[in-house]
């Protein structure tokens, strides 16, 4: 297959008909692989073709290789795009479909199930505009090839190509075998399922140079910048790791002795930033998940590092975590980004009870109704709908239902990454977001004990959103944070004991606090009207040449830092988060005597030069003078007491998400030359003498009473077929016992309630073609024995059949034949005195939503609850309005010529 001269060009290879001659004997002999289709082919459109045990766990050995082609599109010069379409991949032992330095590929309507690593795999970080659309990846299994292919013992294992003795570490080295492995974010995934692997459905990652074979072309895959490609409508569950994955890149040198990791190892270097041609200087482009749908995966619906990223429509149920957001990067180098979720469904744990086996190691009860079930991690983990990690995030019009704590576990809708060292930014907001009645717990900030541990990390501490309308607190415009966090309270701030979180007004910031003098110190910082309640922060890396602490603050107040050593040589004070005139004061703790040079500077992240402009901070001799202007340039050492004292007062605005004003990043640079030893920690010279009464600066708002009526998604069905109608159908049915408890008898279509006055059968019908209940009627206990007649005769063609009972009725006779009339495979049996609850059809189908249930008078509510899909031509509808396929529009899109 190696140019245009070759005999077997591929041509239309469809089904068990091949137009290649004499090539068929040679196809045969392929028992390993469909050769390698290299550069310059005629033509490659492969069709309805079974590839079964092909492959091997060697490099170059998969069942189908692109290798090298480049261009394959009219790009190329191909006047017919070049596709793949209908494969069957199955027990393949290296792979499914390998993309390798190759674009503009179709691949459509193709299977890969129980493959050994990456089953859909695109190879260098330089492959892009290749379309993905409608595929479906199943059990996809640890290979040996990378180190990404592999499991933990495999990872441990193969160690021929690290550095002397090096051994990889299984959860950041390898583990990561993906069902769709994406190693550069311009291609196109559309319709696609990935379900059963043994890591991630969907993984994207960004090589920050092109490896392998494309390596020495020395190709800038400037991939971390690269605008996403089209996501649409992809469903991913009962993976292991996550569903979803948007995260790291690969090692791209080989093992050295500074660093003896493998080469093309899983790394954390690089930080999805997508903006406009892929140039940093032009405006960002938001990356856009369109209708993921996630559901069952052991740890992660999603986890999602970068920004701009924006999710919607999307829904997530039954996953340890649904969605965690986490920033580009962290500040100062990353400039300042968001992401964002809405109009999405979060479900903690639905009727989907699971199976035991495969990838479900973990059972327990759970749910609304404390039924066995498959459970993420164990039955002590946390479940989460949406978890906050640094941000800034926003969330805004979801809906989260269903989180039910055990006595074993916390679930909540909202929570925080755990045992989190890093920063929290108070811009976290979230709004328009509704509850159902099964949420005890909309938000949780986490308690000391398994899993939590001491939640004593420094980003633990400094956990806080901003409900921005009172959909979460009931309180508009508030904070929540943590309820031992005094550095964001005040005195009328709310308890909400149960979320370990506390809800307050006024307005915050962060300080990044920056220090270096070779000790890992710790930092206490204390608000002034707090001293009894300070807070000591760790720093986030105790390995590092500088330590770094980044502590949440309310604006226009006063606080104090203190170490537990000698205070540092050097400390840089960034604002973030500061609008213009934001304003805090500051003493720091130094030995008395101590001599110091401070200056303002402004830094640019991009280059990390300072601004022409620095201006030199002059001492003044009192506190008094130091306050008559917070905008001056002063200092006041307090020597009795070994403070330092300063204005934080931002000179310029800040635009959008970013952390640091237009002009660059403000900070103070503060350098001392003190040598004498001791620990400077101020704390008990500095109050009472600094205390301030706590007071309110901006008031707490009135509890909202009034329901909110726009929050929420409006979107309340997920499915792989967007472009179809459904009814929601509701039929509960109690008997005597479970009337007397409270537990009604009703049919719900599209929440339009149908009550029973008195006992007996309830019957609603609605039309399949068109949605709308056409007809409701109770038979009572009198007339009950006219239920099988009209069941038989009245109901007209294509309509689906609802039936729910109050009471113990006495159930006729010819009430089991009926049923049969309107789907039941045979003569149902019925219990003589009982509950029973029926969702039916009449027409000349048989839907596979028919549902009967029946229970024993006194055993418990009968119910059924369920989505109908609507029109469909297999009822006999004849559709006047033919749905928009919105993925077909994205195909053709996706497809068209560059």
């Amino acid at each position: 297959m190696k140019g245009k001269k070759q005999l077997m060009s591929y041509e239309h290879l469809s089904g068990w008909r091949y137009s290649l001659g004499n090539a068929l004997e040679q196809l045969s002999l392929l028992s390993w692989r469909l050769d390698q289709i290299l550069k310059n082919f005629t033509s490659v459109h492969l069709s309805h073709v079974e590839l079964k045990q092909m492959g091997q766990q060697q490099i170059g050995s998969y069942p189908v290789h692109f290798h090298l082609c480049g261009d394959v599109d009219e790009k190329g010069g191909y006047s017919f795009r070049t596709y793949l379409e209908g494969l069957s991949i199955h027990h393949c032992f290296s792979r499914c479909v390998t993309v390798h330095a190759t674009n503009g590929l179709l691949i459509k309507d193709t299977i890969g199930y129980d493959t050994l690593g990456h089953c859909f795999f695109t190879e260098d970080g330089i492959e892009q505009r290749n379309t993905l659309f409608h595929n479906l990846g199943l059990v996809t299994k640890p290979g040996t090839l990378l180190p990404t292919d592999r499991n933990s013992s495999m990872c441990i294992g193969i160690r021929d190509k690290v550095y002397g003795s090096y051994v990889p570490v299984p959860a950041t080295d390898c583990m990561a075998v993906s069902t769709f492995w994406i190693s550069h974010p311009n291609n196109h995934l559309i319709n696609n399922a990935a379900a059963g692997s043994q890591d991630a459905g969907i993984w994207y990652l960004f090589h920050r140079v092109a490896t392998g074979d494309s390596h020495s072309l020395a190709i800038e895959t400037k991939s971390e910048l690269t605008p996403l490609g089209i996501f649409y409508n992809n469903r991913v569950h009962s993976n292991f790791k996550a569903g979803l994955f948007i995260d790291k890149g690969v090692k791209t040198t080989n093992a050295s002795v500074d660093d003896p990791r493998e080469y093309l190892c899983l790394d954390n270097n690089a930080r999805f930033r997508p903006h406009q041609d892929a140039d940093p200087e032009k405006p960002r482009v938001a990356a856009l998940i369109d209708r993921l749908i996630s559901f069952k995966n052991n740890d992660h619906g999603a986890w999602v590092r970068g920004g701009d990223i924006l999710i919607q429509n999307s829904g997530f149920a039954d996953n340890g975590i649904g969605l965690t957001f986490a920033s580009d990067g962290s500040f100062p180098n990353d400039e300042g980004a968001s992401q964002e979720v809405s109009e999405s469904l979060f479900i903690g744990e639905s009727k989907n009870y699971g199976f035991p086996g495969g990838q479900n190691k973990y059972a327990g009860t759970g749910g609304i109704d404390n039924k066995a079930r498959t459970l993420p991690r164990n039955r002590t983990f946390p479940i989460r709908g949406f978890q906050i990690y640094d941000g800034p995030i926003h969330l805004t019009k979801c809906t989260f239902k269903n989180f039910v704590p055990t006595p074993d576990r916390f679930t909540s809708a909202v929570g925080f990454l755990m045992k989190n060292p890093w920063q929290m930014t108070p811009k976290n907001n979230i709004s328009l977001v509704k509850f159902g009645p099964n949420v005890s717990l909309k938000a949780f900030f986490g308690k000391p004990g398994p899993w939590f541990e001491e939640g004593d990390l420094d980003g633990d501490k400094n956990s806080i959103f901003h409900d921005l309308d009172g959909s979460v607190t009931d309180y508009k415009d508030t904070y929540v944070g943590r309820m031992d966090n005094y550095l964001i309270q005040h005195p009328k701030c709310i308890n909400i004991t149960e979320w370990s979180g506390v809800v307050c007004s006024g307005t915050y910031a962060q300080v990044y606090v920056q220090t270096w003098n070779g000790q890992n110190l710790s930092m206490t910082i204390v608000r002034d009207e707090y001293p009894a309640n300070p807070m000591v922060l760790r720093g986030i890396n105790q390995r590092a040449v500088f330590q770094q602490y980044q502590p949440v603050v309310m604006l226009q107040k006063g606080y104090t830092i203190h170490w537990n050593g000698k205070a540092p040589n050097v400390t840089y004070l960034y604002l973030i988060n500061f609008n213009k005139n934001d304003w805090i004061r500051v003493g720091l703790c130094y030995q008395p005597n101590t001599d110091f040079v401070i200056v303002l500077e402004t830094f640019q992240r991009r280059s990390s030069a300072l601004s022409s402009k620095v201006e030199r901070y002059m001492p003044v001799s009192s506190m008094a003078e130091l306050e008559k202007n917070r905008s001056d340039k002063k200092y006041y050492f307090d020597n009795s007491t070994g403070l330092l004292f300063l204005f934080l007062q931002a000179k310029y605005n800040r635009d959008g998400h970013s952390y640091c004003s237009s002009q660059g990043c403000e900070r103070i640079k503060i350098v001392t030359k003190d040598s004498a030893k001791g620990i400077s920690n101020c704390m008990a010279k500095a109050y009472p003498k600094y205390y301030q009464g706590p007071t309110v600066i901006k008031r707490m708002p009135v509890k909202t009473t009034v329901p909110c009526t726009k929050c929420g998604t409006t979107q309340m069905v997920f499915t792989s077929d967007p472009h179809k109608n459904y009814l929601l159908v509701q039929i509960h049915s109690s008997g005597k016992k479970e009337l007397s408890r409270g537990q009604q008898a009703f049919i719900s279509v599209n929440d339009t309630m149908f009550s029973f006055k008195d006992n007996g059968i309830l019957i609603v019908v609605v039309d399949a073609c068109v949605g709308t209940v056409s007809g409701n009627k109770l038979f009572s206990e009198v007339d009950i024995k006219r239920v099988g007649g009209y069941l038989k005769s009245g109901i007209p063609q294509r309509s689906v059949v609802l039936l729910s009972t109050r009471g113990d009725v006495a159930i006729p006779n010819n009430l089991s034949e009926a049923l049969m009339s309107l789907g039941t495979v045979k003569p149902p049996y019925l219990q003589s005195n009982g509950s029973l609850a029926f969702l039916g059809f009449r027409g000349n189908f048989k839907p596979s939503w028919i549902k009967l249930f029946t229970g024993p008078a006194g055993h418990g509510l009968v119910q059924i609850e369920k989505y109908i899909p609507l029109q469909l031509e297999e009822y006999g509808c004849a559709r006047a309005i033919k749905s928009r396929r919105k993925d077909l529009e994205l195909l053709k899109k996706a497809t068209r010529s560059h």
